[in-house]
């Protein structure tokens, strides 16, 4: 999930070498990925309404869900 998560901001961003994805276990046994990008990055990563953030947590949802997890998606500045 972590690696799928980081290749789809990757392809996203303008500066690819400054994403970052951090993979945690929260109480609920959720995972927690956060994903970090460069500060000019992050509009491209939220999307215009958070509609491409949106995206990418339906995404995320699907890939664990196939896994037998759950996760979530956290983009931090």
């Amino acid at each position: 999930m972590k690696e799928f998560v980081e290749f789809i901001a990757k392809n996203l961003v303008d500066h690819p070498e400054g994403v970052a994805v951090n993979e945690s276990i929260n109480e609920e046994k959720k995972y927690v990925l956060s994903l970090h990008v460069q500060s000019d990055d992050i509009g491209k990563v939220i999307g215009k309404q958070g509609k491409t953030a949106q995206a990418m947590r339906t995404l995320l949802t699907a890939v664990a869900a196939k896994e037998g997890k759950r996760a979530i998606l956290e983009i931090e500045d």
